[in-house]
Parts: structure tokens; C-alpha cells; sequence
């Protein structure tokens, strides 16, 4: 691959001398001041991508717990509810028939107690049969309690503050026990859910800072792991994993989330992104070579992979230990002279690959082995 970069580099050089005429020698180049930096392999971790989804932290599919018809919806789609307020009211009047029958039923069993006891102070009566009326009251306490709980089911309030974003029933319909009415959720409590290969999971841990993208809000932010699943998917070798985020205005639930994850460390040739110029769909970088007395730039074809802060990562067209132009690539030419500036100077301004390594660009997936 190195000699394929080598010969196009060589015959672009060539092309360019053929911009004068046979026997015609071309001007010399003034000498160029230009800064430059050492290629060399360093301890990099690749930057590698999951996908997740935005969701609320609360959730909540309200659903109706008894059959009815429908005569209050006070809310509609986006409607903002605080925790209490009402959301569905259902018509039951076979429950507050039920609930009348067992209150009379409750009061009568209760005067049948009360008098049979006056009985047995004078001792007209039995401790048995006192005994007895006591268990029937019992019974039709317990019978008047559970129609009342299910009547109170006609009634739905907000089990939080949240906004609307489902609206399934409106007044009329009839609802049945299970069926989801409304959805809520609170906009203000967000996490992003992802799934994690098995083979990066035992890298996260609850608390741990991982930088998130969201491509739809063009948001970047960095996200709390709040929990980590115990096991895997076995279908997908993935495991979830919940990330709390901070709310904003433009952010949904249900959007799509990128994750940004570091994998296992290896060596990596690395270089300033600035060094590297984009010709077209190549990338050329300007090596200095020492050429008898003089220092000449040479142009020289490159292959880029990851990119972390302020530096890029070579994959081809480049040796340990080539010195490349820094500054100023833009203005050389192939075959210019150059004057260097001392490697010390720009190595104290380049940022080491190991010093919290993000991608300048949000997409990029594992780096290119």
C-alpha cells in the first residue's frame, strides 16, 4: 500500500514540472518557515459507537382497572398535568349500585349485632349466636370496602407531573379493565437506553461519564450511567444499559441517541489534524526530507482513520519517525524549501492521544483496524 501512495505522489511531482517549456528552467522557491512534528505510535483507545433511544425516566400507561363508559377526558395530546389531576373519569352504575346494596347490608348486619348483644346482657341470648352476628357484620364490611376500592377505580388521577404524548380513548368510548387510555411521561427526566456488546460491558460501570449524541436536537452531552443490566441478551449479545441525561427544550422521548464508548487501547500511528490536507477524496500531508544541504517539503499521499482531539490517526502513507509539516501545510509547494522550526515547540502545543480522546465528528463507528 506504502509503494501505491509512493508512486502517485511521484508521478503528481512530475506532472507538475511539465508546466514549462523544454530547455526553460522554472524559478527557484523561496524558503518557507514552517513548523513540524514527529509521526509516532502511541497508546490509543478507539472510539467505538452504540445506538440507544431516548426515554423518560417516568413512564406511565394509564389504563382502566374497570368496564365503563367513558364521560370525562379532560386532557388531550401534549397536555401538561400535575401529579393528582384528574385524567379519566368512567361511568359504573352497576358499581354504585353494588356499593348501595352491601352499605345497607353493612348497617343491618350491624343492628343485628347490636341488638342480640342487648339480648345477652339480660341473658335472653347466647355468647354463640353473638358470636355469629359478629362474623356476618365482619363479612359485610369486608363485602362493602371491596366495592367501594373498585368503585374509586372510576376515577383516574396523574400518578406524577409529566406531559400527555398518547392519546388513545376519547369520551364515549368504553373501556375495559386493561385497556391503555393515555400514556404520560416526565419531560423533564430523561435517560438514553442503549445496548452494549458483551465485549465492551465490562468496561461500564454505574457512574461512569460517557458522551452522548443526538443527532435530531444537535445536541452533545455527556450522560451519568445510572444502571447497567446483570445479563445479556442471549439473541443479541447485548446488554441495556440506562444513561441519565440533562432535559432541554428540543429533546424527545423516542429519539435517537448515539453513545460513545472507549474500547481496548493499541498502537496507533498519530498526527495534528491540521498537518493533513483534503484534496478531492485524498488527503496529502508535506514531509521534509533532507535532500544533500537543502531541507525540501515532498507531498505524500495518506490514508486517515480515527479522529480524537485535535489529532488523526494514520493508517497509511507514513513511517515512525517522518517529520510533517504542521504549519504552514497550506501554502507549501512539492520540492519548496523549507526552514524548521524546532520539533520541541509544537510538541508542547499537541494534545496527547490518551487524554480523554472524543471524536471530532459525531457517526464515526469503530476505528478502521
Amino acid at each position: 500500500m506504502k509503494d501505491v501512495f509512493l508512486l502517485i505522489a511521484v508521478l503528481a511531482a512530475l506532472a507538475g514540472c511539465k508546466g514549462g517549456h523544454d530547455g526553460e528552467s522554472l524559478p527557484e522557491l523561496p524558503v518557507v518557515q514552517v513548523s513540524v512534528e514527529e509521526i509516532r505510535e502511541e497508546n490509543v483507545g478507539p472510539q467505538i459507537e452504540v445506538v440507544g433511544t431516548v426515554r423518560a425516566v417516568e413512564h406511565a400507561s394509564i389504563a382502566s382497572r374497570v368496564s365503563g363508559q367513558i364521560v370525562e377526558l379532560p386532557v388531550v395530546l401534549g397536555s401538561r398535568v400535575q401529579q393528582g389531576d384528574l385524567l379519566v373519569r368512567i361511568s359504573a352504575a352497576e358499581l354504585t349500585a353494588q356499593a348501595l346494596q352491601t352499605q345497607a347490608q353493612l348497617e343491618q348486619a350491624r343492628r343485628n349485632l347490636e341488638r342480640e348483644q342487648r339480648l345477652q346482657q339480660q341473658e335472653a341470648s347466647t355468647t354463640e349466636t353473638v358470636k355469629s352476628l359478629q362474623d356476618l357484620a365482619k363479612i359485610a364490611e369486608a363485602a362493602h370496602k371491596e366495592v367501594t376500592s373498585i368503585l374509586g377505580y372510576t376515577t383516574i388521577t396523574a400518578p406524577f407531573t409529566g406531559i400527555i404524548t398518547r392519546k388513545i380513548a376519547n369520551v364515549g368510548d368504553l373501556a375495559s379493565p386493561g385497556m391503555v387510555l393515555l400514556e404520560l411521561e416526565n419531560e423533564n427526566l430523561l435517560q438514553v437506553v442503549a445496548q452494549v456488546p458483551e465485549g465492551l460491558i465490562i468496561k461500564v460501570r454505574q457512574g461512569d461519564i460517557l458522551p452522548v449524541f443526538i443527532p435530531a436536537a444537535g445536541l452533545k452531552l455527556n450522560g451519568v450511567v445510572a444502571e447497567v443490566a446483570p445479563a445479556a441478551d442471549p439473541s443479541s449479545r447485548t446488554t441495556p444499559v440506562k444513561i441519565n441525561i440533562t432535559a432541554d427544550s428540543d429533546l424527545r422521548p423516542g429519539q435517537f441517541a448515539r453513545v460513545i464508548l472507549n474500547g481496548p487501547e493499541e498502537q496507533a500511528l498519530v498526527l495534528s489534524a491540521q498537518a493533513v490536507r483534503s484534496f478531492g477524496q485524498m488527503e496529502q500531508v508535506f514531509l521534509v526530507a533532507d535532500e544533500g544541504a537543502a531541507r525540501i517539503a515532498r507531498l505524500r499521499l495518506v490514508r486517515t482513520g480515527a479522529r480524537y482531539n485535535g489529532q488523526i490517526e494514520i493508517l497509511a502513507g507514513l513511517e515512525p519517525g517522518d517529520l510533517v509539516v504542521v504549519r504552514p501545510a497550506s501554502r507549501l509547494q512539492d520540492g519548496q524549501p523549507v526552514a524548521v522550526t524546532p520539533v520541541a515547540a509544537i510538541e508542547e502545543e499537541r494534545p496527547r492521544a490518551g487524554d480523554d480522546p472524543l471524536p471530532t465528528a459525531p457517526g464515526t463507528e469503530e476505528r478502521r483496524p
